[in-house]
């Protein structure tokens, strides 16, 4: 998938199609993961309101942590028929323990929380027993990409101790390999039930099917979902976790 330029690994470059496929994997990804009955849904995905949303339109109750720290872009909760609802915090002290179904930490939310140990505990505890979260976080492979656009060799010397990684823009993200994703859920108290690439298909295999046929993207999602490459962290830029309290 390398090398792509740095403004592009986080979403915000100018890899048109391949971030329309992006997204339509994991807005396809999600709708398989959801609970199949009505359940309360705790959203940590940074307050962009798309997943709480698509939680909602499938009939969920949805919990939205927006970090108060943070702007928010929108009124989403208005337009969800009160399924939606908001709260400004910067961590879970206001939900008692196993009071949630299930929760959403996407859009790379646990790699923007440093000490992500203390975040997914606290996961852990609002889960109630059964419960499942899906969690997405920036891969190793993003990781030392970043530090070799950067020139931070010495730093790709480090791949078995916690990487963090400055941005160009002076964020900082957390980064993991598939072994330190799984470590980190199993030490809280969850239960992995898979760790895969967001993506495996490369921006430009992407885009050169949807220059050749535009109506390519569905058979493109359906091709990435069903290559099911568990554990494999030497592809992709984004890693997905499902885990379950239990």
């Amino acid at each position: 998938m390398l090398p792509i330029p740095a403004e592009e690994l986080n979403g915000s470059g100018t890899l048109g199609p391949y971030w329309t496929f992006y997204r339509a994997v994991a807005a396809e990804q999600l709708n398989r993961w959801l609970p199949r009955s009505p359940s309360t849904i705790l959203d940590l995905s940074r307050g962009q309101g798309r997943w709480a949303a698509q939680a909602a339109r499938a009939g969920h109750r949805v919990v939205e942590v927006i970090d108060f720290r943070k702007a928010v872009d929108g009124q989403p909760a208005l337009r969800d028929a009160g399924k939606i609802g908001q709260v400004r915090a910067d961590d879970l002290r206001f939900l008692p323990d196993g009071s949630v179904d299930a929760v959403l930490a996407e859009d790379r939310a646990m790699s923007l929380e440093l000490m992500a140990e203390s975040a997914v505990a606290d996961i852990a505890r609002v889960l109630r027993p059964g419960g499942r979260a899906l969690i997405c976080v920036d891969s190793l492979v993003l990781g030392m990409a970043i530090l070799a656009e950067q020139n931070y060799w010495a730093h790709l010397r480090q791949t078995g101790e916690v990487m963090l990684v400055p941005w160009p823009d002076g964020s900082i993200t957390r980064c993991f390999s598939s072994g330190q994703l799984r470590e980190l859920l199993t030490e809280a108290g969850l239960e992995v039930e898979w760790i895969r690439p967001r993506t495996v298909l490369s921006p430009s295999t992407v885009d050169h099917v949807l220059a050749t046929d535009s109506r390519a993207l569905t058979w493109l999602v359906r091709t990435e979902l069903e290559a099911h490459p568990d554990d494999d962290d030497t592809v992709g830029i984004h890693l997905v976790a499902s885990a379950r309290r239990v």
